[in-house]
């Protein structure tokens, strides 16, 4: 059996892959925006990434600056979107 791996662990694995720093994993109300550790490439960047290590799609209008602000708030939020049923 495979051990899945936190939505937590994922995103700050993926958040710390395209800032290039530890630091979010430290502090997790670390403003990425302005701090300049997140800018407009960052962010299609993590998306992807994202996408990727979750297995969801993640579209560019979905994100919303002041839910994607920390890293606390890109776990709640994604946590959220894989609890969620599916739309339709």
């Amino acid at each position: 059996m495979m051990l899945r791996v936190s939505v937590a662990d994922q995103v700050l694995a993926a958040i710390s892959d395209v800032t290039r720093t530890d630091e979010v994993r430290r502090d997790l109300d670390l403003e990425l925006f302005e701090l300049r550790l997140l800018d407009s490439l960052g962010v299609v960047e993590l998306l992807v990434d994202l996408s990727d290590r979750l297995q969801i799609d993640i579209s560019p209008a979905e994100f919303d600056r002041d839910t994607w602000a920390t890293p606390r708030k890109i776990i709640a939020h994604l946590e959220w979107r894989l609890a969620a049923p599916p739309a339709g």
